[in-house]
Order: C-alpha cells, then structure tokens, then sequence
C-alpha cells in the first residue's frame, strides 16, 4: 500500500459500504469488500483485511437465528469440505501472482452478479443433498482459496434448499464463517496472515459492524428488489474492471 492516509480512508469507507450491503441483504460483505480492495491492493492482502470483519459480522448472523444446531446439521458435510478444500487452495490466492489473483476475483464477481442478474430458481431435493452437499463445498472452496470470494457456489445452492428468508440468512451466516476461518487458515500457512495483519483486520471491524447497522436500518426502508438489483449491476462492473485490469 501507499504512503499517507488515503489508502487507510479507503479501506475504512469500503468496510462501511460492505456493512451495509450486509446489513440489508444478509450477504455481500465479503464479496464487496475484496472485490473494491483488490483495486488498490492484492486479493491475498484484501484478504486478511477481511478475515475478523467477516468472522464478527457471520457469527452474529448465525447466533441471531433460532435454528443453530438444525442449522449446522443440515449443511455440516459441505462445511467439512468448505474448509478442506479452502485450507488446500489458499496456495493459489497466496502465490498466484497479483495478475492471476486479480482475474480470478474478477470472473468470480462476474459469475456471481450474472447468477443474480438471471433471478435463476433452483431446487435441491433432500437426497439431492447427501451427495450434492460436499461437492458444492469443495467447489466453493477452489474458489474461495483462489480469489478470497466465498458466495459460489454456495449461495445459489442454499438459495435452493428451499429454507425460509431466517433459516437461510443464519445458514449463510454458518457458511460464510467456516469459510472465513479456513482461509485464514490457508493464508496463515503461506505465510500471508500473521500478527500484523490480524491488528490491520480487527481495525477493519468497527466499519464493518457500523455499515451493517446501517444496512439494518436501510433495510426496513428501502425496496429490497431494487437494491439487489443495484447490488449485482455493481458487482458486475467492479468485476469487469478487475478483468480489464488484469489482462491490459
């Protein structure tokens, strides 16, 4: 990062922006947060910013639900293999070169706001589950070790379980803070997430929580439709430019 306070403004005011979009969508922090740092810095660097922000802000979204251990049963294979596979994977996001990070972040956000754009309805049986289960979270942790974005595959698969608007923020929530601690994990192990980073992260808490207390209160204002709408059109733009900025 560079000299003087502008690059510390900048991280502060995505934290916030993250925080809000997770406080009324119950997602996105992540996805948001990395995907603006990786303009100003490499993905790995982003994310070790991200690690205490996103484990605060999903513990919270999981213990605030009712349903914590029908929760946790219902997905515990695919959160196994979250881990394993994230935890194995980090080597890409950690050594991979900032140009190669970058494009992989960047067709991530792409993938992901196109799958939001399409408003695509899928539906996942319960014996569907036992098999399907441990390969959507091997999947996304490839993923999530190689681009530090932890939403694909897993968001669309538990969008299609068929569980209630509570039931699912609190699964993502669980989802989310799995994958959080095993890619700190990964990072940690190539050497990417160490002491300072964890002080750097923690700071990056506060407008986290700030943002998503904000969200919470935008959310019981604003229509929800047209938000996400928003959402996903900026995610594809920010996810085009990484492209563009990786590749030229």
């Amino acid at each position: 990062m560079h000299d003087g306070y502008l690059p510390y403004v900048l991280i502060g005011l995505t934290f916030v922006l993250a925080g809000v979009i997770k406080g009324v969508t119950g997602m996105g922090l992540p996805t948001v947060a990395i995907g603006l740092l990786g303009l100003i810095m490499a993905p790995a660097e982003a994310a070790a910013l991200l690690v205490i922000p996103s484990v605060v802000t999903n513990v919270w979204q999981f213990v605030a639900g009712p349903n914590r251990v029908q929760t946790a049963k219902r997905i515990w294979t695919m959160l196994i293999a979250i881990f394993i596979a994230t935890w194995l994977s980090t080597g890409l996001i950690a050594g991979g070169g900032m140009s190669n990070a970058t494009l992989g972040l960047g067709i991530a956000l792409v993938v992901y706001a196109l799958v939001g754009l399409a408003k695509v309805q899928l539906t996942v049986s319960r014996p569907m589950e036992r098999w399907l289960a441990p390969v959507i979270g091997a999947a996304t942790g490839v993923v999530t070790g190689a681009t530090g974005v932890f939403v694909i595959p897993a968001v669309p698969y538990l969008q299609a379980l068929g569980l209630n608007k509570d039931d699912l923020v609190q699964t993502l929530g669980l989802s989310f803070t799995v994958s959080t601690i095993a890619l700190a994990a990964g990072l940690a192990t190539h050497d990417a997430f160490h002491i300072t980073a964890v002080g750097e992260s923690a700071v990056c808490t506060a407008p986290a929580l700030i943002g998503m207390m904000a969200g919470q209160w935008v959310r019981a204002r604003v229509n929800p439709t047209t938000f996400r709408l928003l959402f996903f059109i900026g995610l594809l733009i920010l996810g085009a430019n990484l492209i563009l900025r990786s590749v030229l």
